[in-house]
């Protein structure tokens, strides 16, 4: 074998090792996968599916298995959407939501819907319509939270085949027609007239009560010092019964000469008199007074 022949097989036999590393090469870097943190991989293996990938280093088979779809699974958001919808009152309302979504199963996603924000915005609009006309454009108002949750709950029954998870849902504003607008204007400023008339009826009525009261505390209170007027009458009576029944005559003459005399005291102070007419036997009131002080009869 000549030099040139030891040569060329060396030559050849290189060539071999080359493509053999170059396909082991090749193969390694077919069979590793590594997958990002926030998507995962469907892998396909003769049109069929054959695995999910998760984030981090992943092998498949080189030249059988292939990565076909690559999935998001972050939070997503619907475009703003706007729904006509007609209320339980029949009140054309315009509603304005928005839906946030993320996948959790991508090869349900992927082999069982085409569309997914196409397929989501269609069943909110829906449901939307359908739990806004059950209810009146009243309860369309106050109830918002309530209906909002109505609407994540049935949307997430309706895509739960589809590898979704629905996170939120929001009635981001609810429009009515100029119409509907007036007459609502035209009904709240009713509503504040007849609660105004109300309250002023309702003020009247209290300062009424409180008169009554005021007048019945009153006539309370005289009765009472009436009351307490008569006993004090009934204890002097029959103070001036005992002591005539202990005393005799004397401390009745003795209590009608003192009445004598405080009733002459009571004309002598009276305003504007110039002229004090006294009885004729007025001295001898205060006489017997006397008298009657000393122990005489």
């Amino acid at each position: 074998m000549n030099p040139d022949q030891i040569l060329a097989e060396s030559q050849g036999s290189g060539l071999v090792w080359l493509l053999l590393a170059g396909f082991i090469i090749l193969c390694i870097l077919l069979g590793v996968r590594i997958v990002p943190q926030s998507e995962k991989h469907v892998v396909e293996r003769f049109g069929r599916l054959r695995a999910v990938l998760g984030p981090g280093i992943n092998f498949i088979v080189p030249f059988l298995d292939q990565v076909r779809h690559k999935i998001s699974i972050l939070e997503r958001q619907l475009p703003d959407a706007m729904q006509d919808a007609i209320t339980s009152d029949n009140v054309l309302v315009q509603v304005e939501t928005s839906v946030f979504y993320r996948i959790i199963e991508p090869e349900k996603t992927v082999y069982r819907i085409r569309d997914v924000d196409g397929a989501i915005a269609t069943t909110v609009a829906g449901i939307v319509r359908a739990a806004i006309g059950r209810m009146e454009l009243d309860e369309v108002q106050s109830n918002r939270s309530e209906l909002i949750a109505e609407i994540k709950e049935n949307v997430e029954d309706a895509v739960e085949n589809w590898g979704i998870e629905v996170t939120r849902a929001e009635i981001l504003d609810v429009n009515l027609d100029e119409a509907t607008r007036q007459a609502m204007l035209q009904q709240l400023n009713a509503e504040r007239a007849r609660r105004a008339v109300v309250m002023e009826a309702e003020g009247k009525r209290r300062a009424v009560e409180l008169q009554a009261d005021a007048e019945l505390y009153a006539a309370e209170q005289a009765a009472k010092a009436r009351r307490i007027t008569a006993d004090a009458e009934a204890y002097a009576t029959s103070a001036v019964a005992a002591a005539i029944q202990d005393n005799g005559m004397e401390a009745a003459q003795y209590n009608v000469a003192l009445k004598q005399v405080e009733a002459l005291a009571s004309v002598a102070a009276g305003e504007g008199q110039q002229t004090v007419i006294l009885p004729a036997n007025a001295v001898d009131a205060f006489t017997d007074a006397f008298r009657m002080l000393k122990g005489g009869k």
